[in-house]
């Protein structure tokens, strides 16, 4: 059996990841739980694969019960980017695999406890607010620094509707997040072990489509045209829509500054320098947006010549 030793060294990996969610650590772990299982569906065939996870799953069965419902959990979206890595793929393609996957999983899970628990998302945010708000209200009667800390009930209702119109931002992001770790780490690991995996483009070639412009002029309309905070369905679009589209005018600046650096010959260190303010000071994703409305990377390889 090909990377006998190794894959039983990834089961052992699953198996302490799984048990980890017991203890505070569970909050770094689960963003490493799916690993294992890529790495293991990667370089294994089904048969061999199903031999690894199956004592994983009696082991954590017999200590914990429900880890086996959260083990499968994280098993789906490993099994699709395995499938993918499989496939020889390429690398956003299995990003946007790996991302849809566990964003449909955050989905499942939020209408299950919807339909079988009566799960009310806004009704729960909104307690969790008014019970860390309550005790500040209550020594604000006898101290004017937690007056000036404390919130009205009717404010806190108001952060409440906010805190659930950005979610579905929220779980976009955390689930690209969780797959972008996962094949940061995995390539290497599989490269490692002599299975090529493609990689992701180079920074230089990060470029977004020029329509996503009038996606971000129109999600701005709509956050002007409606000002009603609750109940209105395109101010919860764009109130989603236009923190994504900041987030990739980001990225296509930094890769602007990698183009630049790229055709100036200059150091990578450099792009990195560059880099960094732009995602310390979100302001400057404006470079993006003029880089993408403008042939700016067309006029610096005209200038170099």
């Amino acid at each position: 059996m090909k990377f006998r030793w190794t894959s039983v060294a990834w089961s052992i990996v699953y198996l302490l990841l799984l048990l980890s969610l017991s203890t505070p650590l569970l909050i770094i772990t689960t963003l490493f739980m799916i690993i294992p299982a890529v790495v293991l569906f990667t370089t294994l065939n089904t048969r061999q694969f199903i031999l690894h996870i199956l004592p994983v799953l009696l082991i954590v069965g017999l200590i914990t019960p429900v880890y086996i419902l959260i083990a499968a959990y994280f098993l789906i979206p490993g099994l699709v980017m395995g499938r993918f890595y499989k496939k020889r793929a390429s690398a956003l393609s299995t990003l946007l695999a790996g991302t849809v996957t566990i964003l449909g999983e955050f989905l499942l899970l939020l209408l299950l406890g919807t339909a079988l628990f009566n799960f009310d998302l806004s009704n729960y945010v909104n307690d969790v607010l008014q019970m860390v708000n309550s005790p500040l209200s209550e020594f604000g009667t006898t101290s004017q620094i937690f007056t000036d800390m404390g919130f009205s009930s009717e404010q806190v209702r108001q952060i409440s509707v906010l805190t659930v119109q950005m979610i579905p931002m929220t779980m976009i992001v955390t689930s690209f997040m969780i797959a972008v770790i996962t094949h940061s780490i995995v390539r290497p690991i599989l490269n490692s072990m002599d299975y090529a995996v493609p990689k992701l483009k180079p920074a230089r070639e990060w470029r977004l489509p020029r329509s996503v412009i009038w996606y971000y002029l129109a999600g701005v309309l709509l956050q002007l045209l409606f000002s009603k905070p609750e109940g209105n369905f395109l101010l919860v679009i764009s109130a989603n829509l236009l923190p994504l589209l900041r987030i990739g005018f980001m990225i296509q600046a930094i890769g602007f500054f990698f183009f630049l650096a790229h055709e100036r010959k200059w150091n990578k260190s450099v792009a990195f320098l560059l880099a960094v303010p732009v995602i310390l000071l979100p302001s400057l994703r404006i470079i993006g947006i003029i880089d993408l409305v403008f042939p700016l990377r067309e006029l610096v390889t005209k200038s170099k010549r």
